[in-house]
């Protein structure tokens, strides 16, 4: 069955980022009700649930906490929901990760009602997009939940988000710089968006803009995470790795390392130590030899990702002693039909993908050892 013809680009209903927006929150919810079930994990609630509270009450909005137990899991959004229906919530708040944000997407999407996204780090492009990666209650990749739209409010905070860990944003960094590597190989495939169509002229300028700003400003950004202040640079990164990326990834598509990333959760042990971000940086580079990238270009992506701390290496992502046998394991897994490595505009094997796998090592090592790293 040939791709649609059509081109399609989808968006959050309204984006709002900068200093201490939480503040604003309640302004911006009550636009969409008025009984909201916010659901945030113990940790995020802790840290900031008061700021949020008052927010909200100062807005006249009755609201009731949810505790996310962790995955973003069929089960767990079966369970909110029970508690949504009782509360008989025309809002669903999703506050904290992107685990906590993808469930309450489900959430809102079975109860019809209205969705507002407050992530508390810029560590991955769930916000702004209208599906949910569903794990099982493992831990383990199952598949892409989509649904019929995209956030109503995603608010951003950078004064709260520059106070998480560095990691994070290194992590979010990761995550957007595959959105350009990956749609532009879709779209060199005339394959599907997420959005189920082609990609227009503004989700392909929205994912070369994005990788941009990140090599213009993530080390920047990531010096200023370190120190706890909000600089231009901080506040360009948070908006490519949350909202050009989300727009990105969802209107140009996916190709090789989500797939990748999705094959590495196939695996049992440390490595779900690592972040998603973590996880897809791996997968990128991986991608970027199986296009065939020259060294030089390559070597651009490398030396961001280690400049960040980002695993490079197998001994990085808790797989130095990886057999064989488990490598073809991530590779069937990346390779499963419907998954996203398809829409690469060639075929591949799992040995091609294991091999791509070994080489980002191979390559990652020289690149460190001819910088006198090692």
């Amino acid at each position: 069955m040939s791709a649609p013809s059509e081109k399609v680009f989808i968006s959050p209903g309204r984006y709002v980022q900068g200093a201490n927006t939480l503040s604003r929150a309640g302004h911006y919810v009550s636009q969409l009700g008025q009984q909201a079930l916010v659901i945030a994990d113990d940790f995020v609630w802790k840290m900031a649930g008061r700021a949020l509270s008052d927010s909200l009450e100062s807005s006249g909005i009755r609201f009731e906490r949810a505790i996310f137990e962790g995955e973003s899991s069929s089960a767990e959004i079966d369970r909110l929901i029970q508690q949504g229906e009782v509360l008989k919530a025309d809002v669903v708040i999703g506050f904290g990760g992107g685990k906590t944000l993808d469930t309450a997407k489900g959430v809102a999407d079975r109860m019809k009602a209205a969705c507002a996204v407050l992530p508390t780090t810029a560590s991955t492009d769930a916000p702004t997009s209208a599906l949910s990666v569903i794990y099982s209650d493992e831990g383990e990749f199952e598949s892409y939940r989509f649904y019929n739209k995209n956030p109503d409010l995603v608010l951003v905070d950078t004064a709260l988000i520059v106070n998480a860990p560095p990691r994070f944003l290194a992590s979010g960094i990761a995550d957007a710089l595959a959105t350009w590597v990956e749609a532009r190989a879709a779209i060199r495939a005339c394959a599907t968006n997420m959005a189920g169509g082609q990609a227009t002229i503004l989700g392909q300028a929205i994912g070369e803009k994005c990788e941009e700003v990140l090599f213009d400003h993530a080390l920047l950004a990531y010096q200023a995470n370190q120190a706890g202040i909000v600089t231009p640079s901080f506040e360009a990164v948070v908006e490519a790795n949350t909202l050009l990326s989300g727009l990105g990834f969802e209107s140009g598509g996916l190709a090789g390392a989500h797939a990748i990333h999705n094959g590495f959760t196939a695996l049992h042990g440390e490595i779900h130590e690592l972040t998603h971000g973590e996880k897809v940086a791996y997968g990128t580079v991986a991608q970027l030899i199986l296009d065939q990238t020259p060294q030089a270009e390559l070597e651009e992506y490398l030396d961001l990702y280690l400049a960040l701390g980002l695993p490079m290496t197998l001994e990085a992502l808790k797989l130095k002693d990886i057999s064989d046998e488990d490598l073809y394991r991530v590779a069937e897994a990346a390779l499963k039909n419907g998954e996203s490595i398809h829409n690469l505009a060639y075929p591949l094997t799992p040995d091609q993908v294991v091999y791509a796998i070994k080489a980002v090592d191979v390559h990652a090592r020289a690149y460190m050892e001819k910088l006198g790293w090692e």
